[in-house]
């Protein structure tokens, strides 16, 4: 099933900067081939059920390897089974609708 994320995955106990955690778990979605969007709270997330939720296991398997001890994620998700539709297309969708006034 194809799924689109949007993860946020917080490590706590670790300070206030958090971006070489974010940029490690960027790694882990880039190295598994799934099309993703980083933005300033998360990450948006796009390909096959099983392999986005072994990326987000795997960013929490290397986050605690760098030293958090513990991990906040919040992850929010939709499917859909009438059509296929990717991140491009409901971006696509909202801009024409803001040109068109």
């Amino acid at each position: 099933m194809h799924v689109i994320v949007d993860l946020c995955v917080v490590p706590l106990g670790v300070g206030v900067s958090v971006s070489s955690y974010v940029a490690a778990c960027e790694r882990v979605i880039r190295e598994a081939g799934l099309t993703a969007q980083l933005h300033a709270f998360g990450t948006n997330i796009e390909g096959e059920w099983d392999a986005v939720f072994a990326a987000v296991k795997r960013c929490h398997e290397v986050v605690h390897e760098m030293g958090a001890p513990r991990i906040s994620t919040t992850i929010r998700l939709g499917t859909r089974t009438d059509r296929p539709q990717s991140m491009a297309d409901k971006i696509r969708s909202v801009e024409a609708k803001l040109a068109s006034g």
